[in-house]
């Protein structure tokens, strides 16, 4: 069996929508609102353009929800960033961004906003903690950390809506 496809479509000013479907052929939606609640939207057999359930998380409820359906979540040693009232949230650089070409500590971002890039998703590699003198290039996907506030802030700063 195949792995199940998550397509992830922008909501500008909203924030992001993911959807699956089951290996029943269910359609489930999740929109991931930019002040951190969730909408978990659950489809009709029958028409899976029409919604049949629709249930709003808190980011506390949605945070409960992830760490129950990870296979993990009984590791004490894990750390989630919802038990902090810390959001990690993906960032992408645009290709005409500003920021392309640039290093990241033009950015200014810890200081500015409190937030910090923790890891850059680059094609197919991940750079964790990169230093300040990274050059930035569009395309690249930026793994930042803070209270939601702060990364709001950092995605203003990035350029995204």
């Amino acid at each position: 069996m195949s792995a199940p496809r998550l397509r992830a479509t922008p909501l500008p000013g909203i924030g992001v929508q993911y959807d699956l479907e089951t290996r029943e052929h269910r359609h489930l939606s999740v929109v991931a609102h930019r002040d951190g609640t969730r909408t978990v939207n659950m489809y009709r057999p029958d028409d899976p353009d029409s919604c049949a359930h629709s249930l709003k998380l808190t980011s506390s409820e949605a945070g409960s929800l992830i760490d129950a359906l990870k296979p993990s979540h009984h590791s004490p040693s894990l750390l989630y960033t919802t038990d902090l009232g810390l959001v990690a949230e993906r960032i992408e650089v645009p290709a005409a961004s500003r920021w392309n070409g640039r290093v990241l500590g033009d950015m200014r971002m810890r200081t500015e906003t409190g937030a910090s890039v923790v890891a850059v998703l680059r094609r197919a590699e991940a750079i964790p903690s990169p230093a300040p003198d990274f050059r930035l290039s569009g395309g690249d996907t930026l793994i930042v950390v803070g209270t939601r506030e702060g990364v709001d802030a950092a995605a203003t700063i990035i350029g995204r809506e």
